[in-house]
């Protein structure tokens, strides 16, 4: 990231190039997922740059010539912008299309010449579109020179967090940090490297290889986090096969780093049985591991693809003209930016034009989560123009006299920046903000800044979109985030009631539906928890309320995640893959009661979403005094341990389940006040992705 604005800049700096600082932030926020994502993202930038540059080229031909005229033109296309961010499908493009015209109306309302407004407009399309083309040039040369094999990575990383709880309790101290990341990784499921093993350069025989090895590293990780939940006591021959199965996990992991064949483990048909439900089979998970790759040489070498294979989906959403709100997001930030348009030409002070694009980066579905982003946003133009830039202009900048001096202080200051930004999505968006500050101070012209204003004109910009914000768009149809989030919870608990619907019943629910279903239920709770975060930052009447109730939504999601991954587990009995097989009375008896969880967890969603003080379905408990008795009257020994892991597993969802239904119940009140959520979840398809915006400039 570092390297590619810093040559951007200094190709910038040295041609002169107008509006080299679009190129430089583009230069360090382009996605880098694997060169061809990036190659992806630059194709959509500019286009959607050239698309919003005939825009405004066009509006000018026809409205610059009448006052009047191109102030209605302004209004509108404001309007249109956040029209747009919601009923556009693809949401990058959206915005790209809105920052650059946002960026080109104050080309537009200066006195200068047609012909100079023309050429500057189409300058800020040359300056990105030339940023990422070496951009992404140099996320090739990097893949070639220092190749990251990302499936390998995230194999590495998921053995490892496993090895690590596993020495955990023979060193007799928990390891709470292990087991939650163990937790998190058996919720964010193998999605993600399928996807990458689908776009990788794998030959047949190798993807069905690599496949294999993500499915058993998955299942690992699932019996894992499963075995952390249960409350088990550890003899000493238990603890000496966790160790050595730890020992196992880390051999697998070197071999995996260094490309060579895992050698085959020996078996321990003589140790003695142990207590431990799970254990067995996540030995035998491991030893198949190494099985899979039994007759190779080598692991096989993966060059990403330069090209991405993506379904084509159509401009716009599917109620695009329908849905009412999004009109009404419209009419929100077209008002709020429309005033900062108003209030900056009515003073004649057009340094604070950032309060348009304020409007425009913070404006997000709930109260919370946009004032979140305008704290960031202020916080990073606090931090990377006033601290760093002026400090840089006083102390710096005067005993620098070349671009090699200058690149010095660029590549600490980018430095500081990208670490942030890859930090994670609490604080990405203030490292986004610093370099940008930074950079409009020092790129915005190929000279040494001796006045302080340019600085203090962007804060101030920032300032006026804060109140517009405040003042027009949180109070005009404004969502708080405990309505956001309800709405993720209540579809989580349809998406588990699917998910826990009879096999006889829903053949579709395979594994892999499971993986779909996973990777939904993943976003929900990470939208959960950013919304938890924004609630923080709403005030009023009900925010003693709000925040009571928010600590018991996130708290009945935590019993969600435990819930979900224990089914997944469980599900591998339902669906008899090798290596789980258990009688089929068990099988049936299951049936009866995998019914009544739907059935339970469905109305647990209409209780919350509807405020409905609806009977709670009662469950029948003899059905696993039934299983019992089947396990215990079963003669075959040989199925006794998964017997015993899947009774013990499904008992945890029941129990897991009872303790939430009484929860719930009993401060279902703290709902009462928030604005209903009817049938949330309901038509969200499996592995379909919320629309949440992407941290940008």
């Amino acid at each position: 990231m570092v390297s590619a604005a810093s040559i951007v800049m200094v190709i910038n700096m040295t041609f002169q190039i107008p509006y080299g600082i679009y190129g430089a932030v583009y230069a360090l926020i382009l996605s880098r997922e694997h060169p061809g994502a990036t190659l992806q993202a630059t194709k959509n930038l500019i286009v959607s740059f050239s698309f919003a540059a005939v825009y405004a080229l066009v509006g000018a031909v026809f409205f610059s010539g009448e006052p009047m005229l191109r102030l209605l033109w302004v209004l509108a296309t404001l309007f249109l912008i956040f029209f747009a961010l919601k009923a556009v499908s693809n949401y990058t493009a959206a915005f790209n299309f809105g920052y650059l015209v946002i960026v080109t109306i104050p080309i537009w309302d200066s006195q200068i010449s047609a012909e100079q407004k023309a050429v500057q407009t189409l300058w800020t399309v040359g300056a990105v579109a030339f940023a990422t083309i070496i951009t992404t040039l140099m996320e090739f040369v990097y893949a070639r020179l220092r190749p990251v094999n990302s499936l390998a990575s995230a194999i590495v990383e998921r053995l490892q967090s496993t090895a690590s709880w596993l020495r955990s309790p023979s060193r007799g101290v928990a390891s709470p940090s292990a087991e939650h990341q163990l937790i998190r990784l058996a919720i964010l499921g193998t999605s993600r490297m399928r996807r990458d093993l689908l776009h990788s350069s794998y030959s047949p025989e190798s993807t069905q290889q690599m496949g294999a090895i993500v499915a058993l590293v998955g299942r690992l990780v699932d019996l894992g986090a499963n075995l952390s939940g249960l409350s088990t006591e550890f003899s000493k021959t238990d603890l000496q096969r966790l160790g050595r199965l730890a020992d196992r996990i880390e051999a697998l992991c070197d071999d995996i780093l260094s490309r060579r064949t895992p050698h085959q483990f020996e078996t321990l048909e003589e140790s003695p049985a142990t207590t431990v439900p799970l254990l067995e089979e996540m030995e035998e998970t491991v030893s198949l591991i190494a099985e899979v790759t039994s007759g190779s040489d080598s692991l096989p070498d993966n060059q990403p693809r330069m090209t991405r294979d993506q379904t084509p989906s159509p401009f716009f959403v599917p109620d695009a003209f329908s849905n009412p709100a999004y009109v009404r997001f419209g009419i929100r930030g077209g008002l709020a930016a429309s005033f900062c348009y108003l209030i900056y030409n009515l003073v004649a002070w057009q340094g604070i034009s950032t309060a348009v694009t304020t409007c425009l980066l913070t404006a997000l579905t709930t109260i919370g989560a946009s004032r979140q982003k305008q704290i960031l946003r202020f916080g990073g133009a606090i931090i990377g123009g006033i601290v760093i830039g002026f400090g840089a202009q006083v102390f710096v900048l005067p005993a620098l006299d070349s671009i090699a001096g200058f690149l010095m202080l660029f590549v600490a200051v980018s430095v500081f920046s990208a670490w942030i930004i890859t930090s994670g999505p609490r604080l990405s968006y203030f490292g986004v903000q610093i370099a940008v500050a930074f950079y409009l101070i020092n790129l915005q012209e190929y000279k040494f800044q001796t006045s302080l204003a340019v600085a203090r004109d962007r804060v101030a910009g920032i300032l006026l979109g804060l109140v517009a914000m405040w003042m027009i768009f949180d109070q005009l149809w404004g969502a708080s985030a405990l309505v956001a989030m309800q709405r993720s919870f209540v579809s989580t608990l349809r998406l588990l009631a699917k998910l826990m619907t009879p096999v006889a019943k829903a053949p579709g629910v395979t594994v892999e539906e499971a993986y779909r279903l996973r990777e939904t239920i993943s976003t929900n709770f990470e939208e959960l928890r950013q919304q938890a975060d924004g609630l923080m930052l709403e005030f009023g009447g009900s925010r003693e309320h709000n925040l009571e109730a928010r600590s018991h939504l996130l708290r009945w999601q935590l019993q969600l995640r435990i819930m979900f991954v224990t089914r997944i587990a469980l599900l591998r009995y339902l669906l008899r893959l090798p290596g789980f097989e258990i009688p089929e009375p068990l099988l049936r008896t299951q049936e009866i009661a995998d019914g009544q969880l739907a059935e339970r967890l469905e109305r647990l969603a209409d209780r919350i979403s509807d405020k409905v003080p609806s009977s709670l379905a009662t469950y029948d408990t003899q059905l696993f005094v039934a299983s019992s008795i089947l396990y215990d009257s079963n003669s075959d020994t040989s199925i006794a341990p998964h017997s015993r892991s899947f009774l013990l597993l499904s008992s945890r969802i029941t129990s897991l389940l009872t303790s939430l239904e009484t929860d719930i119940v009993a401060h279902q009140s703290q709902f009462a006040s928030v604005s209903p959520v009817r049938n949330a979840g309901r038509h969200k398809e499996p592995g379909g992705s919320l629309r949440s915006p992407p941290n940008r400039i």
